[in-house]
């Protein structure tokens, strides 16, 4: 296992593979992300970290899975966002742009998570609509799958 230390937390370097799925409408919109990340474990949570890159420049994302099954994402940089998911639940969070501050809300309605410890892998399963200042703005579905660099 390649550790690194971090604020004296293990943290285990990881290749991951992000889909999503959006659906607006009859619109159908889906990408894919790979990324290099990071992965720890902190009391009764666990963590991913990893960047994307996009035009509008680098965006810091951490995903934090609770046991109890509960899930946050908060992405920093170019976007600066916060989603909160707890299965059938509507659940409120932050959307900051250069208009201001939006309120968003996650309606999810599937979260799941899928871990193999002793091989540090795993897949969050994400579906959840997302409406913005009260309005609907699509339905998503994410998976999110992590693996250790060099296991296989």
């Amino acid at each position: 296992m390649r550790g690194l230390k971090g604020g004296g937390i293990e943290q285990t370097e990881v290749k991951i593979h992000l889909k999503t799925r959006i659906q607006h409408g009859e619109e159908i919109d889906s990408f894919e992300l790979f990324s290099d990340g990071r992965y720890y474990e902190k009391g009764d949570s666990f963590f991913l970290k990893y960047d994307e890159v996009q035009e509008e420049g680098t965006i810091h994302t951490i995903v934090k899975m609770k046991q109890g099954e509960e899930a946050l994402i908060l992405r920093s940089g170019a976007v600066k966002m916060r989603m909160v998911f707890k299965e059938d639940e509507e659940l409120a969070g932050s959307y900051e742009s250069q208009l201001g501050t939006l309120m968003i809300t996650t309606k999810t309605s599937k979260l799941t998570h899928t871990a193999d410890r002793t091989r540090n892998h795993g897949e969050i399963r994400l579906a959840y609509q997302l409406f913005m200042q009260g309005n609907p703005v699509g339905k998503y579905e994410m998976n999110i799958s992590y693996k250790e660099e060099g296991r296989e």
